[in-house]
C-alpha cells in the first residue's frame, strides 16, 4: 500500500486514482475470496474449528450476511469476532472531520455534504486504518437507544444551532461504525425494547435519530455474540431479531483431549522467566484437560452454563506455579509438575463452572477432587495397566507406607522407590519412552517422582492401595 502522502488527498485525486467504492459486506467477501486462494489462515491461533465452525464463518461472508456467534462461555467468539477486520482493506477513503467516515463518493451526514457541495472536488480525503473501522459493545442493561443510535445534543444546540437543524445530532455507536463492522457481545443481555431498536437497522440498513424525517441508509456488518438462550439468568434474543440476522454459527467445545491440551498449551502461561524451571510432562496436562472433560459431562454440573475452556488454561496455570512454588521452598533449580500439584486445580475451577450442588461447605471442593481423581484413573488406563505393578502392589499390601507431597524432595521419595525392587527400572523406562528429553536433563530425577507418583494414584484409583490425604501430603500404604 502506498504511504499516507502517497495517497489521494482531496476528491479529485481519488476520482483520478480510479478509486470504486465497495460496500463493506462486499469488501469482506473480496478480500476473502483472495485469502482463500491463496491459501492464508483466517483465524490464526484458534483451533479445532477448522472443519466445523470456520466453513460456517465463510459462507456467511460470502453470502453477505449479518453473524451471531452462539456458543457457551469460553469458545473463541469474540477472539474470532476481533479477526474480522483482517478482510477489511488496510485503508480506506473519507471525507476528512466525517465522524461516520463518510464516502467521499457517496457522503451520508450533513456535515459531509454541504462539504462536497462547497469544496467540490477540492474536497479534503482522509484515510481511516481496518482497526478504526470496528466497533464492539458489551451488551449491558444500562445500554440504551441513544447509544447504539444517537441522540439530539444539547450542547450543540446551546452553542447555537437549531433542534431542526441534522447538525445537533450525535451519533451513535452503530452511525459511527459506517461503512465497517459493529459488534454487541452477549446480546441477550441487552434489554428487549433495545433489541427492537435494532430491527431497522439489520432489515433496512437506516437509522431515525429522535423523530428526525432525515434517514442514514448506513453500510454496515452487524456481528453478535451470545451463550445459548437457556442459559440461566439470562434474558433472551427477541424472535424477529433473530429472524434478521443472517446466520448464526456454532461454536463448539474441542472434540477430542488432544486437541483440548494443544488449546491449553497455547493459552496458558507455561513461561517461567526467572528462578525455577518448571517442566510439564505430556500425561499430566492430559490429566488438566480431562478434569475439563469430565466436568462437561457430570450430572452436578450445569452444563446449561457449560464450562469453559478457560478452566483448563487456569487449572494448568495453577499447576505449573505450584511446581515453581514447591522448587523455590525446596531450592530445586528444575522441578517437573506431578499429580501432587492437582491440588492447585480448585483454585482454577473456582468460578468456570457452576454446579448443581447445595451451598454445604466445602462440597464445591470435594466434587472437584473427585474429579481429579477420575481423571488421574482415566489417563492411568489410557497409558498402563495395574497388572503391570503386581509387585509394588505385593510390597504396599505387605505394610509398606511412602509419602508425597510438597514437603518430600524427590531424592528422599527415590530412596523409598528403590526400597521396592524393580520399581525403579520401570519408571525410568517410562521416563524415557514417554519424555526422553526431559528424563536427559537435570529435572530427570523430579520426571521419575511424577510418574512414580501417577503409577501409585492409578493404583489407588483401581483399590490396589489405600492413600489417605492430609493437607498437602498424601500416604500411600496398604
Amino acid at each position: 500500500m502506498a504511504p499516507m502522502t502517497d495517497r489521494p488527498q482531496t476528491l479529485r485525486d481519488l476520482k483520478a486514482s480510479g478509486y470504486r467504492s465497495r460496500p463493506v459486506k462486499q469488501e469482506l467477501r473480496e478480500n476473502l475470496i483472495a485469502r482463500l486462494r491463496a491459501g492464508q489462515l483466517l483465524f490464526p491461533g484458534i483451533l479445532g474449528y477448522e472443519e466445523t465452525v470456520v466453513p460456517q464463518i465463510v459462507n456467511s461472508i460470502l453470502s453477505q450476511h449479518d453473524m451471531l456467534f452462539l456458543g457457551l462461555r469460553g469458545q473463541g467468539k469474540t477472539r474470532m469476532l476481533r479477526m474480522l477486520p483482517a478482510l477489511l482493506d488496510e485503508w480506506m477513503p473519507m471525507v476528512a472531520g466525517s465522524e461516520i467516515h463518510d464516502d467521499p463518493l457517496a457522503p451520508l451526514s450533513k456535515m459531509a455534504r454541504d462539504l462536497v457541495a462547497a469544496k467540490g472536488d477540492d474536497t479534503p480525503i482522509a484515510w481511516v486504518g481496518r482497526d478504526d473501522r470496528y466497533h464492539e459493545k458489551l451488551a449491558t442493561p444500562d445500554v440504551t437507544i441513544a447509544d447504539l443510535i444517537g441522540e439530539i445534543d444539547l450542547i450543540k444546540h446551546a452553542g447555537g444551532k437549531e433542534l431542526s437543524n441534522e447538525d445537533v445530532m450525535h451519533f451513535g455507536l452503530i452511525p459511527r461504525s459506517h461503512r465497517g463492522i459493529f459488534c454487541i457481545n452477549e446480546l441477550p443481555d441487552l434489554a428487549p425494547k433495545i433489541q427492537v431498536g435494532l430491527f431497522n437497522v439489520l432489515e433496512e440498513r437506516d437509522i431515525q435519530i429522535r423523530g428526525f424525517s432525515v434517514r442514514l441508509p448506513l453500510d454496515l456488518c452487524l456481528v453478535f455474540s451470545a451463550n445459548p438462550e437457556d442459559y440461566t439468568n439470562r434474558g433472551r434474543i427477541v424472535t424477529p431479531l433473530k429472524d434478521r440476522i443472517g446466520s448464526v454459527i456454532r461454536t463448539h467445545y474441542p472434540v477430542t483431549r488432544d486437541l483440548g491440551v494443544q488449546i491449553m498449551e497455547e493459552n496458558a502461561i507455561s513461561a517461567r522467566p526467572a528462578g525455577v524451571q518448571v517442566h510439564s510432562p505430556r500425561f499430566l496436562k492430559e490429566i488438566v484437560e480431562e478434569v475439563s472433560r469430565l466436568a462437561r459431562v457430570s450430572p452436578h454440573v450445569n452444563q446449561a452454563s457449560g464450562v469453559s475452556v478457560r478452566m483448563s488454561v487456569a487449572n494448568y496455570e495453577n499447576v505449573l506455579s505450584n511446581a515453581e512454588r514447591r522448587g523455590i521452598l525446596q531450592g530445586l533449580t528444575d522441578v517437573v509438575a506431578r499429580p501432587a500439584d492437582l491440588s492447585a486445580l480448585a483454585a482454577g475451577s473456582r468460578g468456570k463452572v457452576e454446579l448443581a450442588l447445595t451451598d454445604e461447605s466445602g462440597e464445591e471442593d470435594q466434587f472437584l477432587i473427585r474429579l481429579v481423581e477420575e481423571a488421574i484413573k482415566n489417563i492411568f488406563d489410557s497409558k498402563l495397566s495395574p497388572k503391570t505393578f503386581l509387585s509394588v502392589v505385593e510390597v504396599f499390601n505387605s505394610g509398606k507406607k511412602m509419602e508425597i507431597g510438597d514437603g518430600v524432595r524427590p531424592d528422599a521419595f527415590l530412596k523409598e522407590v528403590d526400597s521396592i525392587k524393580g520399581f525403579r527400572k520401570q519408571i525410568e523406562a517410562l521416563a524415557n519412552e514417554w519424555e526422553p528429553e526431559i528424563a536427559r536433563s537435570p529435572a530427570g530425577p523430579e520426571l521419575q517422582v511424577a510418574i512414580a507418583e501417577l503409577i501409585l494414584e492409578g493404583l489407588y484409583s483401581h483399590n490396589k492401595v489405600n492413600k489417605k490425604r492430609k493437607g498437602g501430603t498424601s500416604a500411600f500404604g496398604s
